[in-house]
């Protein structure tokens, strides 16, 4: 056992080829989404399902060069905090290297320490209080952003939902009577069933783009709206699968 062993006991160890399979690979993801683009594309050209994957393409290009530039500490932000740590530091020594120096054994320089303590604490306490705020600052600088990010992507899940939200595959299966506000349905049952796996299809790709950040960025709030977001786009992707099932029961 190492001295770091030692030290980080829970650390995971790093072997041959590890990491492959334990995080997600934002190239892939960006790849597989380009694919889906030119599918859709192929299939349903001029659709809007087709620019929704176009602009969600964009989306994640965007949401993945993000991921990565917040991996990286916030240089400025981390050396104003150690700047302002070493000062604190600083100051209690030097406060207690004048108390030191002025003190008399005596009941006036008893009196005068307490009060000198009593005054220190208080100034103490405020400036730790900036310093943790202060420490803090790059982690909210980058939830923020983090946090934008994820709200497009949400808006993206939102936008994909109301494109199936019309797409029933009950006027395949019995005849009804339409009316004037009905919407216009022409897809086949081949058709149907291709816009609405690829519409399930870019839901569990908004998912892991969203995850890149939680892959990212240590941060509770940021791990909450990712996990919050892979949710939604779960119970959108389950309804949509209902209606895939509905349409490969009824051809048996």
């Amino acid at each position: 056992m190492t001295f770091l062993t030692w030290l980080f006991p829970f650390k995971p160890n790093k072997t041959t080829g590890a990491g492959k399979f334990t995080q997600l690979n934002a190239a892939l993801i960006l790849k597989t989404i380009e694919r889906l683009e030119a599918r859709i594309g192929q299939r349903f050209p001029d659709s809007g399902l087709s620019r929704v994957c176009a602009e969600f393409r964009v989306l994640a290009h965007e949401s993945e060069h993000l991921a990565r530039r917040l991996e990286a500490p916030i240089w400025p932000v981390r050396i104003a905090a150690y700047a302002a740590a070493a000062l604190l530091a600083g100051l209690a020594v030097w406060a207690l290297m004048q108390l030191g120096q002025f003190f008399s054994v005596n009941a006036q320089g008893i009196h005068d320490l307490l009060q000198s303590t009593e005054s220190a604490i208080n100034e103490l306490i405020f400036l730790g209080l900036a310093l943790f705020s202060l420490v803090g600052l790059e982690t909210r600088l980058k939830r923020r952003a983090a946090l934008a990010a994820l709200h497009q992507l949400r808006s993206i899940a939102h936008v994909v939902d109301m494109h199936q939200l019309t797409k029933d595959p009950a006027y395949l299966l019995a005849k009804f009577t339409e009316t004037q506000a009905s919407p216009e349905r022409t897809f086949t049952r081949q058709q149907l069933t291709r816009y609405l796996d690829y519409c399930s299809e870019m839901l569990a790709l908004n998912s892991k783009v969203a995850a890149l950040f939680a892959q990212t960025i240590d941060d509770p709030v940021v791990l909450g709206s990712v996990n919050d977001l892979e949710t939604l786009t779960q119970g959108m992707a389950a309804k949509i699968w209902q209606k895939i099932m509905i349409l490969d029961l009824s051809e048996e």
